[in-house]
């Protein structure tokens, strides 16, 4: 059950990203539904996965990778409309693509090694997303919006490098 609620997040990553990438392509309300409901079922995946006893690595892998994919795809094509800077997107998947090298090759672990920085990071790229979205639902706020979100995009962009950085160094020692 966990993993349906993961296949819709996955499910829903192409449409979403075609509707930041192209502001008329579906109603403000629908894309916000879409990205709700690609957050719900990330919040609930997990919790029902542990509640159940079926939590398991494929399965906590699986969910991560969808997370990345999500995200990035929807960065991507938020890049394209021009209201999110370039560098995040192919960051946010770097620094997908060394948690799930380095937990796996590095530490020899079949579940992933998670960080603070990484974990934190996962969570708030979901929140240029929600800007974005509210600024096309309420278009008298996207004036403080997509500024906002641009501050917000610039310190994920540290952050992550900050993150990557942090892995790479910790791998060494």
């Amino acid at each position: 059950m966990a993993n349906l609620l993961t296949g819709l997040r996955l499910l829903l990553a192409l449409p979403a990203a075609a509707a930041f990438a192209a502001e008329d392509l579906l109603p403000p309300l629908a894309l916000a539904a879409m990205l709700l409901a690609a957050i719900a079922s990330d919040y609930f995946d997990g919790k029902l996965a542990r509640g159940r006893g079926t939590a398991s690595a494929a399965g906590q892998l699986f969910d991560h990778a969808t997370d990345c994919l999500f995200v990035t795809a929807c960065l991507g094509g938020a890049a394209l409309a021009g209201v999110v800077p370039w560098p995040l997107p192919p960051l946010v998947a770097l620094a997908f693509t060394q948690y799930m090298l380095d937990s796996r090759f590095l530490h020899r672990r079949k579940s992933l090694r998670m960080s603070a920085l990484g974990r934190w990071n996962g969570i708030l790229y979901f929140v240029p997303l929600l800007l974005i979205a509210a600024a096309r639902l309420a278009a008298p706020l996207e004036d403080f919006l997509y500024p906002a979100n641009t501050l917000l995009c610039f310190a994920l962009i540290l952050s992550t490098a900050a993150s990557i950085l942090d892995r790479a160094l910790a791998s060494r020692a």
